[in-house]
């Protein structure tokens, strides 16, 4: 397999909010939202032509909707037919662990953001033709806990038998990343499918998350030259899922371990290498961080004593050294609790 000459940036290594951001990052690519579509409905990959799929930049969709950080919207045209004539495919990615009954009001609701953005795109532009087009909703669930929710507005209903025709009713794709199981994720042979494999372990023992990336490598390894793009991003996911999902003890090993069952060598010892030095930076980083945020804990139980559960987790997840530095700040200041911008 030839090596994509492109070095991974910085950004691209490390993540902020990994978890709701770096499976957005890979359903980006078209080519990767092929691969979920042949996991789960397979019968509709002929039907459209991912070559063409457009990526909705955050102007096309309403404030309300854009500020779904791990959402995607992609654009795919008909085989055989104008880019105007298409499908919008739009993938909630639900990463929290509680399985939530108003899945299908939600989605519904994001949908009908979309179909109206569309509705008052006709009355901005003269001639424009006025149909809507399709949504096939897809819901990307990587909880732990086996979602048995229905994805419908009756979920959340008391609705009588004969009343029930009345309540509007739409086919969902579902797909459990962590409940399925790996023949289902790997039979299209796609780099998604092996990828979601190594994913399903990110929280397993260290035997067991080995096997899966040592399988997932080397399945990868054996996909011809025009796959060359996605296998890459499925590695670097792998080291992205190691720096942010494993322990710092394995962290050296499991990187190792790709790279040496990776077809090639070379580029996944830059990514490691990128990786390494991003690590010590961010380690350094955090220990500032840490230390600011004991700082202001400390300082707030000194001066006000009876300080609220609230107020020390929210702290601890603050980030941000100029937001921490004003919070050190006000806390010097503040006459009382109220005064404090948490």
């Amino acid at each position: 397999m030839s090596k994509d000459p492109k070095s991974p940036q910085p950004s691209d290594i490390l993540i902020e909010h990994f978890s709701d951001r770096s499976i957005r990052r890979l359903l980006q690519y078209p080519e990767y939202v092929r691969g979920l579509v042949e996991i789960i409905a397979p019968e509709l990959v002929a039907l459209l032509d991912f070559s063409r799929g457009v990526q909705q930049n955050r102007s096309f969709i309403s404030d309300a909707l854009r500020e779904r950080e791990s959402d995607v919207l992609l654009q795919v045209p008909f085989q055989g037919t104008p880019d105007s004539e298409e499908l919008l495919i739009y993938i909630l990615i639900e990463h929290q662990s509680t399985v939530d009954p108003t899945m299908g009001f939600r989605l519904l609701s994001y949908m009908m953001e979309i179909w109206q953005e569309q509705w008052r795109a006709w009355q901005s532009e003269t001639g424009m033709r006025r149909r809507l087009d399709p949504i096939l909703p897809i819901v990307f669930y990587t909880g732990d806990r086996r979602w048995a929710s229905p994805l419908s507005l009756t979920a959340i209903m008391e609705v009588p038998e004969i009343l029930k025709r009345f309540v509007p009713t739409f086919d969902t794709l579902f797909l459990g990343v962590k409940t399925v199981d790996r023949e289902t994720l790997t039979k299209p042979g796609h780099p998604l499918g092996w990828l979601l494999s190594v994913l399903q372990k990110e929280g397993a023992e260290k035997s067991a998350i080995s096997d899966a990336l040592v399988a997932a490598v080397s399945e990868l390894g054996r996909l011809d030259e025009t796959q060359v793009s996605q296998v890459r991003q499925a590695l670097l996911y792998f080291i992205q899922l190691i720096l942010h999902r494993r322990p710092a003890g394995e962290r050296e090993e499991l990187i190792e371990l790709v790279k040496r069952h990776s077809q090639d060598e070379s580029e996944v010892a830059i990514m490691a290498q990128t990786a390494a030095e991003l690590l010590i930076e961010q380690g350094k980083a955090e220990g500032i961080i840490e230390g600011k945020q004991a700082a202001i804990l400390q300082l707030l139980r000194l001066r006000f004593q009876n300080v609220p559960e609230t107020f020390t987790e929210r702290i601890t997840s603050i980030e941000n050294l100029s937001y921490l530095d004003m919070l050190l700040e006000q806390t010097m200041t503040a006459e009382n609790l109220d005064e404090i911008q948490i």
